[in-house]
């Protein structure tokens, strides 16, 4: 399958290994033109925990060299960054390729059918972490697994055949019942483990072991669930906080800093407004007050403004 791989940072890159080491061609794209060279050069590095580096020869490519066509372009792209790069891709998008949306955060639907008929687009939440070292280089740990969902079932008959290519990949996919359900339970983990990491300057084991991070994660997610219900959208706390708490292990993910810490930490813009200030914005529009999820939201903002960001 010829796959690109739209927004080609940690998690893109992660993914985008895997999935050519099981026989796919695959192109990374992605507008940090250092990351680009660094790739096409020498291959993209990779360091796993206990095992050293490995070096992976891959194409590259900025947004405006890509000219080919392919059968399944997956967004990494920060949600933020979503409708720039789509902009970017239209000439690739015109021959209907699947579009599956792995990326963080409440809304990523609404953008990408701006630009793609909803009938191709795959939506899919993940647990797999990877860190981005510098460009061309990423750092991975643990394992994870894939939920996702055709946005018109009915109309994308091959959903069976795009979770055989991802498991092939050991991406270990699944499909997911209901695909806002899925895709609220990740915001709600993202909501807990990436803000209070980047507040709390941890890793996911770290905030763990605090003696009080069911009290902090509650209050995140009582909130989700209070708004969750005004929407009429399947939520269940107890679900999330299970999730989250699988996450500690360092087997799984506990050695990882999340996305929003990372882009924190180098002075990147984060995904904030589109999971806790997601949350709060829409229970004011519904009537539900969801002042824990503002307040998140505007001391991850006051760290910006900190930063210079």
């Amino acid at each position: 399958m010829k796959i690109a791989i739209a927004g080609a940072g940690a998690m893109g890159s992660r993914f985008g290994v895997k999935l050519q080491q099981a026989g796919n061609q695959v192109t990374l794209i992605d507008n940090w033109q250092e990351h680009v060279d660094v790739i096409n050069r020498d291959g993209l590095t990779i360091t796993t925990d206990g095992q050293g580096d490995q070096v992976i020869p891959m194409t590259a490519k900025r947004p405006a060299e890509v000219t080919e066509q392919f059968d399944l372009v997956i967004l990494f792209t920060k949600a933020m960054q979503m409708d720039a790069m789509l902009q970017q891709l239209n000439g690739i998008l015109d021959n209907q390729p699947a579009v599956l949306t792995l990326a963080n955060g409440i809304g990523n639907v609404e953008t990408i059918e701006r630009h793609v008929p909803k009938e191709q687009i795959v939506v899919g939440t993940t647990v797999w972490s990877s860190g981005l070292a510098g460009p061309g280089h990423i750092t991975v740990t643990g394992t994870g697994s894939i939920s996702l969902q055709a946005v018109v079932p009915d109309k994308f008959p091959n959903l069976p055949g795009l979770i055989d290519t991802l498991n092939a990949a050991g991406l270990h996919a699944s499909e997911a019942a209901n695909v806002m359900a899925a895709i609220w339970k990740k915001a709600g983990l993202n909501s807990v483990l990436n803000t209070y990491c980047t507040l709390f300057d941890c890793n996911i084991g770290e905030f763990g072991a605090l003696p009080n991070w069911r009290e902090l994660n509650d209050r995140v997610l009582n909130e989700f669930q209070a708004v969750a219900n005004a929407a009429k959208i399947q939520f269940s706390v107890a679900d999330v906080t299970d999730l989250i708490a699988a996450q500690f292990s360092p087997e799984t993910n506990g050695g990882h800093y999340p996305s929003m810490h990372q882009d924190m930490a180098k002075h990147r813009p984060t995904e904030i407004d589109f999971l806790n200030g997601y949350v709060a914005k829409l229970g004011t529009k519904l009537g539900v007050a969801a002042p824990n999820n503002a307040l998140l939201a505007q001391l991850i903002h006051s760290q910006e403004a900190l930063r210079g960001i």
